[in-house]
């Protein structure tokens, strides 16, 4: 029974090793060669290719700053300039962090100070909070650029 199970299991490895060659020619200097190649390795490397155009469309955290807006006890004054902060900048995000007993509204995801001054301007001329507006080193969101989705497609 022993020798039965080897014999087959011989004749499943010179099966599954001939289907798995490949003859590649040699150009420079004319000879041919035979690669025993296993189809998983082919299986493996596709799936490298997908996971790393999942990591290349992944939003990442980078330094960058954030809009401190409010810092106040009185949550309903926070979540009705949250909801105006939504309504008129629906492509900026809003955080709300309670840290008792206070809750911050902070605003935005900027990478660059510029561009965070330019938005910080902007909400002192529209008169949204009473206090002063802040800009704040924090860790931000940073969406891959189009060149960057673009490659990944590819």
């Amino acid at each position: 029974m022993k020798k039965i199970l080897l014999f087959f299991l011989f004749i499943n490895g010179i099966v599954s090793s001939v289907e798995a060659q490949e003859i590649i020619s040699d150009t420079i200097t004319g000879t041919n060669s035979v690669i025993h190649k296993d189809e998983r390795i082919d299986l493996l490397s596709n799936k490298m290719i997908e996971y790393n155009q999942y990591l290349s469309t992944k939003t990442k955290m980078v330094n960058g700053w954030r809009l401190m807006l409010l810092n106040t006890t009185d949550r309903a004054l926070a979540m009705k300039i949250r909801t105006t902060l939504l309504q008129k900048f629906p492509d900026q995000k809003v955080y709300l962090v309670f840290l008792s007993p206070y809750i911050k509204l902070k605003f935005g995801n900027f990478t660059d100070k510029a561009e965070a001054e330019k938005l910080r301007m902007q909400l002192i001329d529209m008169k949204l909070v009473d206090g002063n507006i802040y800009i704040v080193n924090d860790s931000v969101e940073q969406k891959p650029s189009a060149k960057t989705m673009i490659n990944a497609e590819d």
